[in-house]
């Protein structure tokens, strides 16, 4: 990510969509339906709410705190992408090769405590995934302002309650929804989540000068 030093429709869409990606529902609305696949309607929104509250409060933290984190542990938002790179990958191919469908992906949710399940797997690493640590620790970072901060603040804000909104209709819709296709999408997802990483970790090198990238991203 380029030294963020001034405020325009491209910065602020780059944000929007890094963001949508990193704490969006696209992610973790397959892993949230099958977590909660059979619980009661009520816990259903418990688990949501621990999950959006959660992910929302994590987010912010490393939104304000993120700078502070990079230069008390001595590491660059690069050696961040690598590592979560790596992590990602990993989430994806378990997405991937997983073979039982209601398993919450790679992190089995059977016989645990639905406010646990909504903290992980759900709202870290799903919700919150490693690309959007990434962003926001490299936000928080290398914003050169404070209006800068506030313009991602206001970001974030936007993508949740986006998130809001999609999986309280997810809720509302889930029972009508079939399994072999949730099954699937989860599939796509793992496959995609896959690039995803491999880009994360191909900027991370190339922000540490150990590789050129020569396409922009």
């Amino acid at each position: 990510m380029k030294e963020l030093e001034s405020l325009d429709a491209a910065f602020v869409i780059d944000t929007f969509l890094l963001l949508l990606i990193g704490i969006g529902p696209k992610i973790a609305l397959v892993p949230f339906l099958e977590a909660t696949g059979d619980m009661p309607e009520a816990t259903k929104r418990r688990v949501l709410r621990k999950m959006l509250t959660t992910a929302a409060t994590v987010a912010a933290l490393l939104l304000v705190l993120g700078g502070l984190l990079t230069r008390l542990l001595h590491f660059s938002p690069g050696a961040l992408g690598v590592a979560s790179g790596i992590i990602l990958l990993i989430l994806a191919v378990g997405m991937v090769l997983s073979r039982q469908n209601g398993n919450g992906g790679a992190h089995p949710v059977t016989d645990r405590d639905p406010m646990q399940v909504a903290v992980f797997p759900l709202a870290v690493p799903y919700l919150l995934n490693p690309a959007g640590i990434v962003v926001l620790v490299t936000l928080s970072a290398e914003a050169a302002s404070a209006s800068v901060l506030a313009v991602a603040v206001g970001v974030l804000v936007g993508v949740l309650v986006f998130d809001v909104v999609v999986f309280r209709w997810a809720v509302q819709v889930s029972s009508r929804l079939d399994a072999s296709r949730m099954l699937v999408t989860e599939k796509v997802f793992g496959f995609l989540l896959a690039a995803l990483a491999v880009q994360l970790v191909l900027n991370g090198l190339s922000d540490v000068g150990v590789i050129h990238l020569t396409t922009g991203h």
